[in-house]
């Protein structure tokens, strides 16, 4: 047996012949590697443009796979320090609701509540804990979608006293 040859897929990722669970119809759109830009604000921080890369994949069951990370852009586009990361899950349910399951690696864990309509998800949190040592946040809502070929999204925050919104914003390319 060779033990010395790597695998040939790469984490999260199947033979070209799986075929997606019939519950992911509704996201099936998402699929994919994106990348892009946005821009990030709040009363507690100093407005700044980010990159982002965004990845939603699956295993062949009846739900996505989701990584987020963002990094700092310069005024000249060049890339700067990292800025957030999370990942989780989406979980699509019967008559358009959506579940999403994301963690952060600063302490916080979210449960969202969504409705997908076409190429369009709405969704709130249910559900916000954090760690002793995490930046308070209470609640979030987010909204993708489609505009045109491209991902957009934004993404409103209660946090560190502060009532929900306005945080996040970007627009996305498919690249994979």
């Amino acid at each position: 047996m060779e033990t010395d040859k790597p695998d040939s897929r790469a984490a999260g990722s199947l033979p070209e012949e799986f075929e997606v669970h019939p519950a992911l119809a509704p996201v099936r759109f998402l699929l994919g590697r994106w990348e892009g830009a946005g821009v990030v604000g709040y009363p507690t921080i100093e407005s700044a443009n980010f990159g982002q890369e965004i990845s939603f994949s699956h295993n062949g069951k009846g739900f996505l796979i989701y990584t987020s990370r963002t990094w700092l852009l310069a005024q000249d586009g060049t890339i700067g320090r990292p800025l957030a990361m999370e990942s989780g899950f989406w979980r699509p349910q019967p008559g358009g609701g959506l579940e999403v399951l994301l963690a952060h690696p600063t302490g916080i864990s979210e449960i969202y509540l969504g409705q997908i309509t076409g190429t369009k998800i709405e969704m709130a949190t249910d559900a916000v804990v954090r760690t002793a040592t995490a930046k308070e946040v209470t609640a979030g809502k987010r909204l993708y979608g489609l505009i045109g070929a491209d991902l957009g999204w934004a993404y409103d925050m209660a946090a560190v006293g502060q009532p929900l919104q306005s945080h996040l914003s970007a627009q996305l390319k498919r690249v994979g």
